[in-house]
């Protein structure tokens, strides 16, 4: 087992001297040019604080809220040694690799590195759940220098013989916290017991919590830590407010949130209040997609895509969108439901107020859920402005100022929905035709369609059923 440095030790800068740039700390200078061809010239400080440290080979824990440029803090050094190393590539056999918790953030940090890797004639792979494997599995055959990949589809990918680990020559786990929340780490574990051990490791999470702790004593050596701030540190260009509103009100408040300018991030507690909620906004003339775990790959991309271009100006999620929507305007977050626990407080509000941006944070709650509310933010530590209202309150355009618009409501497009797994079942015995089905009722009546009250009704229902 390694050794590791206390997470005591870890160091904290506070801001990047304005004559600090990546070719002074050691960025290799066709790297440099390339990020200086992107209009990135100056280092953010976690980037400062660890690149001369992971530049020079050694194993690193970084601590950085989401936006804070942990990206490229572990995508720099890793391209650098590839690019120094000249290991020619060879079939299935990454030469680094990089785990990520979520499609989405795999699919962002692949988006950041693949410009880099191409000017220095490298090759970047994603491997992730909900799509075919075909393309994955030519990319690994055709040789590939970096595998940016979440645990369980590269593991059957490893399982299979398509791919092995015993060419990484650096390895790197980001967001390793909410791995850890998402009970991936003994995957991540059998993952990294396959990479060879005196290869270079990277470690960068918002939060250092015990599971965390677990993978630095046995797979970082001697490693430098640092951290640029906790996620519990309030940022400065973000304000908190919470909206007491009556459960009858919500709908409409929210309404007036989401038509303003700006894009508006929409959390809710489960799949189907994501879903539900993105219908009614757009019933209202408000665009909005919704995201979450129960839509395909291709439905993920699509939505993703119409918030970040600004053909969807409100995007609904669950959780899953907490980490991993790297949108840097995003004006306002929402939450529309008060997440559960306070880490998922603060990391739905971090896709807002981004790379020093400012931002507007919104709890929407009703009397039943002011103890709930009050609790959640002592614990983030965070003193928001709560305002009693109703539809049509003033503060409703202070928090979101410009002009209301809408469109006419359209028809949305069918989003195509994950398989569902279900259990194989007897075939039922033939029914005479017109025959009922045992059970049913001789008059149905058809489904009606959702009102503002079922928004109120759902939310009221709260918690565990259709998570993520």
């Amino acid at each position: 087992m390694a050794a590791s440095r206390p997470l005591s030790t870890l160091s904290n800068p506070a801001t990047t001297a304005d004559d600090v740039t990546f070719a002074g700390l050691g960025v290799p200078a066709g790297l440099a040019a390339a990020l200086a061809a992107q209009g990135i010239m100056t280092p953010f400080p976690i980037q400062a604080a660890t690149l001369p440290h992971s530049l020079a080979g050694r194993d690193v824990l970084g601590r950085g809220r989401t936006g804070s440029g942990k990206t490229y803090a572990f995508a720099l050094p890793v391209l650098a040694r590839l690019a120094a190393s000249r290991t020619p590539r060879r079939p299935g056999r990454p030469r680094a690799l990089i785990l990520a918790p979520t499609r989405e953030l795999a699919t962002q940090i692949d988006a950041s590195i693949a410009p880099l890797a191409a000017a220095l004639k490298l090759r970047t792979l994603t491997v992730f759940g909900g799509v075919s494997p075909a393309s994955q599995i030519r990319g690994l055959r055709d040789g590939v220098d970096i595998v940016v990949a979440c645990p369980g589809r590269l593991a059957d990918h490893i399982s299979t013989g398509k791919a092995n680990l015993d060419a990484v020559e650096i390895t790197v786990l980001d967001e390793a916290d909410h791995m850890a929340d998402l009970g991936f780490l003994p995957a991540v574990r059998k993952l990294l017991d396959q990479t060879p051990r005196d290869g270079q490791r990277m470690l960068f999470s918002a939060t250092l919590d015990a599971g965390v702790d677990v993978l630095v004593k046995r797979y970082l050596s001697d490693p430098v830590s640092h951290s640029v701030d906790s996620a519990q540190s309030p940022v400065a260009e973000m304000s908190h407010h919470v909206l007491h509103v009556r459960n009858d009100n919500r709908l409409a408040v929210l309404v007036d949130l989401t038509a303003a300018p700006g894009r508006t991030l929409v959390f809710t507690r489960t799949k189907r209040r994501a879903k539900t909620l993105t219908r009614q906004l757009n019933s209202a003339g408000v665009p909005a997609v919704e995201l979450h775990g129960n839509l395909g790959q291709n439905a993920r991309t699509r939505n993703l895509a119409a918030f970040s271009d600004g053909t969807a100006r409100t995007l609904v999620a669950t959780d899953i969108a907490a980490r991993g929507i790297h949108v840097d305007d995003v004006a306002r977050v929402v939450h529309a439901d008060p997440p559960t626990e306070h880490k998922a407080y603060l990391h739905r509000s971090g896709r807002t107020a981004r790379a020093g941006a400012e931002g507007t944070v919104v709890t929407l709650m009703t009397d039943d859920q002011v103890a709930e509310v009050r609790a959640l933010t002592k614990k983030a530590d965070i003193r928001p402005t709560t305002t009693r209202l109703g539809p049509g309150d003033a503060v409703l355009t202070q928090l979101a100022p410009g002009k209301r618009s809408f469109v006419a409501p359209v028809t949305m497009a069918p989003v195509e929905e994950e398989p569902t797994r279900r259990r194989s079942r007897p075939a039922a015995a033939k029914q005479p035709r017109g025959a009922r089905k045992p059970g049913a009722a001789r008059n149905e009546t058809p489904a009606r369609k959702s009102s503002a009250a079922d928004f109120s009704s759902h939310s009221r229902a709260g918690g565990r059923r259709g998570r993520r």
